[in-house]
């Protein structure tokens, strides 16, 4: 049986505010906007590329707005991505990465997979990483028998 993460809600203060950062800074796609009453509104945003989306709105979880932190999404060229999100009027960090000193500016000299970064927020404070995956590799799961406890 397969379980695939397909929505996760983002707690914000103002939706309007919030569906607006996603659709015009992000790229988000809309897919739903439904009000059932000044109590209940859902809208649910989907990054490019992605099977996952996110929700927004009202009586629709029980975290405070902004205290989402560490989602991330995946792209295949971080600085390209970068130029976007900037290009749209959103603020990101420079790429950073983590070498012999710990976390240090600047794209993974071997431009590895999972291995370069940037961070931004949305208008609450929830936060976002942005990382470099490559998808030019196969994934083999890992048998827990070979996972030193």
């Amino acid at each position: 049986m397969d379980y695939t993460l397909e929505l996760i809600v983002v707690p914000v203060s103002d939706v309007d505010r919030a569906k607006a950062f996603y659709l015009d800074r992000m790229g988000f796609t809309l897919e739903v906007d439904s009000s059932h009453g000044p109590e209940f509104r859902v809208v649910q945003l989907t990054p490019p590329g992605s099977a996952c989306s996110i929700a927004i709105g009202t009586g629709i979880g029980q975290m405070a707005p902004g205290s989402l932190h560490g989602l991330h999404l995946c792209v295949e060229d971080i600085e390209a991505a970068r130029a976007d999100l900037v290009g749209r009027g959103a603020e990101v960090s420079d790429p950073f990465h983590f070498g012999a000193e710990g976390q240090t500016p600047g794209v993974d000299p071997e431009r590895r997979s999972y291995s370069t970064f940037m961070t931004l927020q949305d208008p609450d404070g929830n936060t976002w990483l942005v990382q470099e995956v490559k998808r030019d590799w196969v994934l083999r799961p890992v048998k827990r028998e070979d996972v030193a406890a």
